[in-house]
């Protein structure tokens, strides 16, 4: 019997910028044994309070840019003039020794890692409705109107999109929406495919 272990399983989650997806994911990882979420790089200044390698992986645009050419993310996106992407080895490394990783990402990234691999299962969260979400938006940012109208307009972008994600969930009530977060990382762990060569020992017993 190979020792090998079965490969992990590559969920995304995609929501409007103030939806609270970060933080959701980030109770989800620590309510799920074997769920790690993955940390993008990007080529963004860090923040007041943000650490190089928890919060991203923080790299010069330069760096970035090289480092997209060379074919090394698994996805990346340029949000509003700044970098921001997936590693393919860290994510293919993690996966291959069987983690399940959680990647939170925007719809254009989602479509590029289900384009490269068909079987990542697609969460999209949604706040509870637009004026809520254009409350948050403007509670946290500072931004002038101009880019606030921006912003709003790639929401909605962004929700025309739903239809290509495997599931929905939508964070009014944060406990609720990461206990439906986990009911679908169980879910996806136990269908049969997934769990055909563990059980197959029961079922010869029989």
């Amino acid at each position: 019997m190979s020792n090998n272990p079965t490969p992990g399983l590559l969920f995304v989650v995609s929501a409007p910028s103030a939806t609270g997806k970060t933080t959701v994911v980030e109770q989800l990882v620590q309510l799920v044994p074997g769920l790690r979420m993955s940390r993008s790089y990007t080529s963004r200044p860090r923040r007041e309070g943000e650490t190089d390698g928890v919060d991203y992986n923080f790299v010069s645009r330069e760096t970035f840019e090289a480092e997209m050419a060379a074919g090394g993310f698994l996805e990346w996106a340029d949000v509003f003039g700044n970098y921001y992407g997936t590693s393919r080895r860290d994510t293919e490394a993690r996966l291959a020794a069987g983690e399940d990783l959680i990647l939170v990402i925007d719809v254009q990234g989602a479509r590029q890692v289900r384009a490269a691999r068909p079987d990542t299962v697609a969460v999209f969260m949604l706040p509870p409705s637009f004026a809520v979400l254009e409350e948050r938006l403007r509670k946290r940012s500072r931004d002038p109107e101009a880019a606030m109208a921006r912003r709003l307009a790639t929401a909605r972008q962004e929700v025309s999109a739903v239809d290509a994600y495997d599931y929905v969930v939508v964070n009014d009530v944060m406990e609720r929406c990461v206990g439906e977060l986990a009911g679908i990382v169980m879910a996806e762990r136990a269908k049969l495919a997934r769990r055909r060569a563990a059980i197959q020992p029961i079922i010869d017993s029989f």
